[in-house]
């Protein structure tokens, strides 16, 4: 039996070449309900711009990697030239279930708080890393002790973020949404898979008006293949790209809706109501089986249109942040 009441032996230090193979297998243990493959890990950290492998602090065991804390700060901008200076971001922290109990967990994260703190970030954020995050935040319902960890080391809750989803077999556009989009289309709006030029309007909406984190998802989707039908853009009568859905944006995933978004002005006219079921109807054309996404707020506007939809919250995360001074 596991003496848990004496403290982990495990070694603690940066990523090394080697270390991935153990520590996908690490994490599967650790946290099976949010399991992750070789090929995601590579692209959500090895081959981000900003990956510090001493920001990836890794607990070792003889030959096992038992755990592992990451830390990340911005090298390269999101946008323009802000590097957000005072700003990093825990994504992800696991603790093999065999090595819990004697203090891994806290002794990773403070590492890797540490690590962050002496690039100068007083602000760190869990998890809501972007463009890479690997969940919004934390599910304390799915890992409660992790949860208390967090907030003994004076993480604070921002804010929730719902995911939902809805099933899509037998679906079929509802009636009264079919005759809303007749009628913005005979008052000259129109819906459309967009061109190649219409990504210019399309950065730029999603961009200025929803964040630069959408823009880039939306760029980097498409430049590593995304076909443009996965998308349905929206234009006014006078031409002016006012809002857009579509599905398949991360990692491929056809199941997966969004990013959505609609000007707020244009909001109350059932053109975002048009525009997600445009895009549910062509999932369910390429046979997906559901529809679902991982975060927006509940009462916000798109959470009660999701609702109205038929989709229903199936985990609540929390945005978490620690303030530290210098």
């Amino acid at each position: 039996m596991t003496d848990r009441t004496t403290k982990s032996r495990a070694e603690t230090r940066g990523f090394r070449a080697g270390d991935g193979p153990r520590l996908v297998e690490a994490w599967r243990r650790s946290a099976p309900a949010d399991s992750i493959t070789p090929d995601r890990f590579r692209s959500l950290v090895l081959l981000d711009a900003n990956f510090d492998p001493e920001g990836l602090r890794v607990a070792v065991d003889g030959d096992r990697v038992v755990g592992a804390a990451y830390a990340v700060r911005r090298l390269t901008p999101m946008t323009g030239t802000d590097l957000e200076p005072e700003q990093g971001w825990i994504p992800f922290f696991f603790v093999d279930p065999a090595a819990r109990g004697r203090g891994l967990g806290r002794r990773l994260l403070t590492e890797a708080l540490d690590w962050l703190h002496s690039h100068g970030r007083t602000r760190v954020d869990f998890s809501s890393y972007t463009p890479n995050y690997v969940l919004p935040g934390l599910d304390a319902e799915a890992y409660p002790v992790a949860a208390g960890l967090l907030e003994s080391l004076g993480f604070r809750t921002l804010y929730e973020a719902a995911a939902m989803d809805r099933g899509l077999v037998g679906y079929r556009i509802p009636e009264e949404v079919a005759r809303r989009s007749a009628e913005l289309t005979a008052r000259g709006y129109r819906f459309a898979t967009p061109r190649d030029d219409d990504l210019v309007d399309l950065f730029a909406l999603a961009g200025n008006h929803f964040g630069p984190d959408w823009a880039c998802t939306i760029r980097e989707c498409l430049a590593a293949g995304t076909p443009l039908d996965r998308i349905v853009v929206a234009r006014d009568p006078s031409g002016r790209l006012v809002g857009w859905a579509m599905h398949g944006a991360f990692d491929s995933v056809d199941e997966r809706f969004g990013p959505f978004g609609v000007l707020e002005e244009m909001r109350g006219t059932g053109l975002g109501h048009v525009l997600l079921h445009l895009v549910l109807e062509r999932m369910r054309a390429r046979r997906a089986h559901s529809a679902w996404f991982l975060w927006t707020s509940e009462q916000s506007s798109a959470g009660h249109l999701y609702r109205k939809t038929g989709f229903t919250t199936t985990r609540v995360f929390r945005v978490m942040r620690r303030e530290a001074t210098r």
